[in-house]
């Protein structure tokens, strides 16, 4: 299940809490949103920063998806649940072993690595390979690769970490 909690300034102003809604709905409820992680160089050196892979969507996982819906209609900031009226549309199973083989059970995906060599990307280690096709653009001076999947019901732009560390 996805939440759609709105522009990332108005989150960053009014975080969707889970606290906002009765416990009881709550009981055995995971709520996260995934992040990624990116080289960005400031003060002469590079660091690793973690940054959130779909900005604005929080994921949910519930033991009773219905009492928690009702529960999120309630806080504040949360702008739409992804599905269709009323009824609420879970991650298919695709969407699902993509998240968990790209982010695996830290729900971060890590920076990965690789080479191009006649304009070709091959991905060296990291969790893009195999992935390589999916990947639409790379920006080396930011070190990012961005990524066209699938996901919500849509073709969604996915950004992620990529060093290239040799070009030929």
């Amino acid at each position: 299940m996805v939440c759609d909690a709105g522009a990332h300034r108005h989150r960053r102003k009014h975080p969707l809490s889970v606290s906002a809604v009765n416990k009881q709905q709550c009981l055995r409820t995971l709520l996260y949103p995934p992040y990624y992680q990116q080289k960005k160089r400031f003060q002469g050196e590079w660091h690793i920063q973690e940054r959130i892979l779909f900005p604005g969507y929080v994921f949910l996982i519930a033991e009773n998806p219905e009492k928690l819906v009702n529960g999120l209609r309630k806080v504040i900031g949360l702008t739409k649940l992804i599905g269709t009226g009323d009824e609420i549309v879970p991650l298919v199973q695709e969407e699902i072993d993509l998240l968990m083989k790209i982010g695996t059970d830290k729900q971060l995906v890590e920076i990965s690595s690789g080479i191009i060599e006649n304009d070709r990307v091959q991905i060296l280690a990291g969790p893009l390979m195999g992935m390589e096709g999916n990947i639409r653009r790379i920006d080396r001076h930011k070190r990012t690769a961005y990524l066209e999947i699938e996901m919500f019901g849509r073709t969604v732009e996915m950004k992620v970490g990529l060093e290239i560390i040799r070009k030929e």
